[in-house]
């Protein structure tokens, strides 16, 4: 990363340091203490579409790490996202564990399922290894409605809100207090992850994987743990999506959630935590407006109000996903990276 003029490092520690001057210092925390007073300013409306951007933040930031860092890509991760919201739930409604508990556990119950679904990757890549996450996330569903005596199948299952020191966190200002801390705490750790000797692995494998293996990087091993660490963030993301509602149901994990994350990745940049979730508040805030634009839609076009209303966020996802694959196929956060480099050098800049 550029420094402004006159500042320089004096250490390896300062060198390596996500923050390294005060201004950033500042920013980081003017963002924060309007992120934490959000609800004592903002409507019922963009608290819900905030903390679902949290959790799809924490999700993306998980799948991150297994295709944008490891390579390995994965369409299931609905599926994993699933399992931590099932186990969450049968913990807290069928057992009476409270959430802090639940929680955690939902996350490692996500992470050990795929190990179990990640274990094909070291035979297996690109098309094949896509395949088999799929299946994962039609295995999922499966084994839910067939254990309905503890999931509730298609009925779906009732979970209580989570409570702390005896208070219910019900309101939607309080949970999203609560899925901005996990959200920041995901985003601090996969930050760090990455600049360790196990996202050097990562990013090897990524990069060539036989290279990586003859450098003495065990594949198996660390493939399997990018599987772990991915779906432990789903997994936890899925306990925070069921108890939001406080309700676990199979329709809350579509297949088409799993292409979504993905899609996020690429809008936002692959192998970038900031481009996760630059692509998640991207594609959620395009889904809002194409909601807005759906009204004005039908009535301008009467004719095919109904079926282009309907569609028009599927599209608008769609062209958004080519366009960026074909004009900015590193995503966002490059396009970023250039104009903080430009006004750096400005009036240099060339």
């Amino acid at each position: 990363m550029s420094l402004p003029s006159g500042i320089f490092q004096e250490s390896y520690g300062q060198d390596m340091a996500i923050l390294r001057t005060k201004q950033q210092w500042i920013w980081l925390l003017i963002f924060l203490a309007v992120l934490f007073t959000m609800p004592l300013y903002s409507s019922d409306k963009i608290m819900t579409l905030a903390t679902m951007m949290g959790i799809s933040v924490i999700s993306v930031l998980g799948l991150n790490i297994l295709t944008g860092y490891c390579g390995q890509i994965s369409l299931g991760h609905a599926g994993f996202m699933a399992v931590g919201g099932y186990v969450s739930a049968m913990l807290t409604a069928n057992l009476g564990w409270p959430f802090w508990a639940a929680l955690p556990c939902a996350g490692l119950a996500a992470g050990l399922v795929g190990i179990l679904f990640g274990l094909p990757s070291l035979k297996i890549k690109g098309f094949y290894l896509i395949m088999a996450t799929v299946a994962a996330q039609f295995i999922v569903i499966w084994l839910i409605l067939q254990f309905r005596g503890f999931t509730g199948g298609t009925d779906g299952l009732a979970v209580p809100r989570p409570e702390l020191f005896g208070y219910v966190i019900k309101t939607k200002g309080a949970y999203f207090l609560l899925v901005m801390i996990i959200a920041c705490l995901a985003t601090f750790f996969a930050k760090n992850l990455v600049r360790t000797r196990v996202g050097r692995a990562f990013i090897a494998i990524r990069d060539n994987d036989l290279a990586a293996e003859v450098m003495g990087v065990n594949l198996l091993s660390y493939k399997l743990l990018a599987f772990f660490i991915g779906c432990v963030y789903a997994g936890v993301a899925g306990s925070l999506l069921v108890h939001y509602f406080a309700f676990a149901d199979i329709n809350m994990f579509p297949f088409g959630d799993s292409v979504w994350y993905l899609a996020m990745l690429i809008v936002g940049g692959m192998g970038s935590t900031t481009g996760a979730i630059f692509g998640v508040i991207t594609l959620k805030l395009l889904d809002e407006a194409m909601i807005l634009a759906g009204p004005a839609l039908a009535a301008a076009f009467p004719a095919i109000a109904a079926q282009a209303a309907a569609s028009l966020s599927l599209i608008m996802r769609g062209l958004v996903i080519v366009i960026f694959l074909i004009f900015e196929p590193r995503g966002l956060v490059h396009r970023w990276e250039l104009i903080k480099a430009y006004f750096k050098r400005w009036p240099f800049s060339v």
